[in-house]
């Protein structure tokens, strides 16, 4: 099954070139860097590391992410996404991806707070809300998540039927609590993750930035639970 890479960037100079290492060295993949108009040389390292670049106009992670995955090849079957700080495990990349392709799952997340965490790499408030994340998906579909890590692969047919929606940071629970209600196979895996390898994450790296997540975070859940 063909694989797409995808990774949205703003502002990682620093760390793309060694994500695209670390993805090429575990698996045959497309990389896809949709970039969200960085201010450093994001876009030229990333080219020069062997990804295709996508430059937007306009921010936005979910915006992004959608990006990516529409300029995926039509051969395609598997979809990955990934954030590109290198936080992620990028060389275990095929454990996510294996289910899908042995036909067992359409929707394979990685789980940071099941996994080993190096320390200083999540806040005790980005834990907390994975839990109530995933009792919220629970009691409305009777699937369990406990995090919204980013670190995930999916069907590329499956993904097409959730029609996604969500532009900014609701992407992740937007995506999660769509397949639980389509009745995908999920599975959640335990996955080691690591501090950022440089730069200021957008969301955890100051108030601001975790209260707006939160926010939209919150009025995604309740959009897709009253669709």
């Amino acid at each position: 099954m063909m694989v797409t890479a995808v990774i949205p960037t703003l502002n990682e100079a620093g760390t793309i070139a060694a994500v695209i290492a670390e993805l090429h060295s575990n698996v045959n993949c497309d990389v896809i860097v949709a970039d969200s108009g960085s201010r450093d040389n994001t876009p030229s390292i990333a080219q020069s590391a062997g990804a295709r670049v996508v430059s937007l106009t306009e921010g936005g992670y979910g915006r992004a992410c959608a990006a990516g995955a529409a300029a995926a090849a039509p051969d395609a079957s598997v979809v990955l996404f990934l954030d590109g700080d290198g936080a992620d495990r990028a060389d275990l990349a095929a454990r996510l991806i294996a289910p899908i392709q042995a036909g067992t799952h359409d929707f394979v997340i990685a789980s940071r707070v099941r996994g080993e965490r190096e320390p200083g790499s999540m806040l005790w408030h980005q834990v907390l809300a994975g839990r109530l994340a995933g009792w919220i998906i629970s009691a409305l579909y009777g699937v369990q998540y406990t995090d919204m890590c980013a670190f995930r692969a999916i069907r590329r047919d499956a993904f097409a039927r959730l029609d996604m929606r969500e532009n900014t940071y609701g992407w992740n629970i937007e995506m999660q609590m769509k397949a639980a209600r389509a009745g995908l196979r999920i599975l959640e895996l335990p996955m080691p993750y690591r501090r950022r390898a440089g730069g200021t994450s957008k969301v955890a790296g100051s108030l601001r930035g975790s209260l707006l997540a939160a926010g939209r975070i919150a009025l995604t859940i309740l959009r897709v639970a009253a669709g």
